[in-house]
């Protein structure tokens, strides 16, 4: 999806992935196959670019360093050093004077337990490093299973956070260019499934003064941490009404999915404008969307999903993103569609994600 964009503002492009059949490959001009680790690769795929950006933050930081050799990388792998790693985002949140619920940094399973008698029950523990929609995560519901979680989650360091009654979801956008331009899109209200996105609808219909303190505290992290690129913040609004910083990700976001629809300028335009230094596009709301994500169990019963049928729905459109492998739990493509109110947005979404799952158990 940034690939097409790239395109269209007249950019040739090339790509790293893992995957030799990865989705962009299709897309660019050029894919090099190698691991997100491999230095020497990375200053390969450099030496023919005049920038370079990233679309996981799980990027080694000798990559990072190799490339930047040869081109500018944006954001930089100062900005990975701190987002990849739990407890040092954590950390510079917290130095940052952003509102945090509760935590703790642990290096063993003893500390683990500590830390769990005093935040009380109920914690979320998480692994330092790696994870990705749930995984790397365990529930702990007494100290006393400390040491089953820290065995079971097996990383060197972890963050233990007390958990929070949550009202709802929000993440906020904000792009920001190598000239310290920037622009901050309109929230996202999102709900998850079993710790994986589920929908998410732009703008976010809440309260303007929640609103304005989660754009506020985009802004924030995006000059403080000399992002250029993008930032998503993802925030719980609890239900006492405190606005808590959940975790970061600086890159395009599958909550803002929606503003291809929503926004005169979607993030994946966006990103390309920020890192190649084009004035940012505006973020202006066209109309409301919203996204349900399609993963891979449409997949495994070994019929084609019936999206024509789906389709039929008013307003809603189709986006697959080409993966050849479908797996439980992994993203595949997602539906959109827009609506007069972001409440008719999520609805023809829903609707669609419903025929397409009673299909499913036909």
């Amino acid at each position: 999806m940034m690939a097409m964009s790239a395109r269209s503002l007249g950019y040739r492009i090339q790509v790293l992935d893992p995957d030799p059949s990865c989705p962009a490959r299709f897309v660019v001009d050029s894919c090099f196959s190698a691991s997100l680790d491999d230095a020497y690769a990375a200053a390969n795929l450099a030496r023919g670019c005049d920038v370079v950006t990233i679309e996981i933050e799980k990027i080694s930081l000798a990559s990072m360093n190799a490339a930047a050799k040869h081109a500018p990388v944006r954001p930089g792998a100062h900005v990975l050093e701190i987002i990849q790693h739990r407890a040092r985002q954590k950390d510079w949140l917290a130095a940052q004077g952003l509102p945090l619920g509760p935590y703790r940094v642990v290096n063993s399973a003893s500390e683990l337990e500590r830390a769990a008698a005093e935040l009380g029950c109920d914690c979320f523990v998480k692994a330092a490093q790696g994870g990705y929609d749930g995984r790397g995560q365990a529930v702990l519901h007494d100290a006393s299973d400390a040491h089953k979680a820290w065995l079971y989650l097996g990383a060197e360091v972890c963050v233990i956070e007390k958990t929070v009654e949550i009202a709802y979801e929000i993440s906020v956008l904000c792009a920001r260019s190598a000239l310290g331009q920037h622009v901050v899109y309109p929230a996202a209200m999102n709900h998850h499934e079993h710790r994986i996105l589920d929908w998410s609808v732009i703008p976010a219909p809440i309260d303007a003064k929640l609103v304005a303190r989660g754009q506020e505290i985009a802004r924030h992290v995006a000059e403080a941490m000399d992002i250029v690129g993008l930032v998503a913040v993802e925030m719980f609004v609890t239900k006492s009404g405190e606005l808590l910083v959940n975790e970061l990700a600086p890159r395009p976001h599958n909550s803002y999915h929606a503003s291809e629809r929503a926004c005169a300028t979607s993030q994946f335009e966006q990103v390309v404008r920020a890192v190649c230094n084009l004035p940012l596009g505006s973020v202006e709301i066209q109309k409301p969307a919203a996204i349900v994500n399609l993963l891979g169990e449409l997949w495994l019963n070994g019929k084609e999903p019936r999206f024509a049928e789906a389709l039929a729905v008013h307003g809603v459109r189709l986006h697959l993103y080409e993966k050849q492998v479908p797996k439980a739990g992994r993203k595949m493509g997602h539906i959109s569609a827009v609506g007069e109110t972001p409440q008719e947005a999520v609805t023809r979404v829903k609707q669609a994600k419903t025929i397409l799952d009673r299909a499913l158990s036909s």
